[in-house]
């Protein structure tokens, strides 16, 4: 296999931090930052296959660039056949992006008598972006859309989201804090420029 195309998700990364530089709104953030997304989407050569590996119980979390700052962070969720998150929130603003297969997400919001669903299920295919936040949505569950292969997507975040203190929720709307973390130990080496 060829070298993993990284100048892609360094490129992004760079205009992400630019866009952030000028401290815009979250609306902007989201609008753009999801144009700034589209075409590391249209592309299956820049991720490494380390963090593109499934876990036979549970997905995976793969972080592949935090900013310096903890501005935003951009990661590989990776599903394996048929896995879904409990209900949780972010407490950030995050974009979704789909880049293999397929995840379908249900919104969730707090009502009086608990957790109920808001709206319809949205499925993602490659290349769909989706949006979270407490502004525009916050409480989902995600899924893989299928129950016999690997999905995988690439979300960015506005925080380190592996060291943010988030909830996951019952059915009852009672909240059981967490910090996700992550699933791999290393960050891939996309600054080498002797490979692309």
């Amino acid at each position: 296999m060829s070298e993993p195309q990284h100048y892609r998700l360094r490129d992004f990364v760079a205009q992400l931090a630019a866009l952030l530089d000028q401290q815009p709104d979250e609306a902007v953030i989201l609008e753009r930052g999801s144009e700034l997304l589209r075409p590391l989407l249209q592309h299956d050569d820049w991720l490494d296959d380390a963090f593109a590996q499934p876990h036979p119980q549970h997905y995976q979390q793969y972080l592949l660039y935090a900013d310096a700052q903890q501005r935003f962070s951009v990661v590989s969720f990776v599903w394996g056949p048929g896995q879904q998150t409990p209900v949780h929130d972010h407490r950030v603003w995050g974009l979704i992006g789909m880049l293999r297969g397929a995840e379908v997400s249900q919104g969730f919001r707090l009502d009086n008598g608990g957790l109920v669903a808001d709206g319809a299920p949205v499925r993602l295919e490659p290349g769909h972006i989706d949006a979270v936040s407490p502004r525009v949505g916050d409480i989902h569950r995600v899924s893989n859309a299928f129950d016999d292969r690997v999905s995988l997507s690439i979300h960015v975040y506005g925080a380190n989201i592996g060291a943010v203190s988030r909830a996951v929720y019952g059915e009852d709307g009672s909240e059981k804090p967490f910090i996700s973390g992550y699933s791999s130990r290393y960050l891939p080496n996309i600054w080498d420029l002797s490979h692309g």
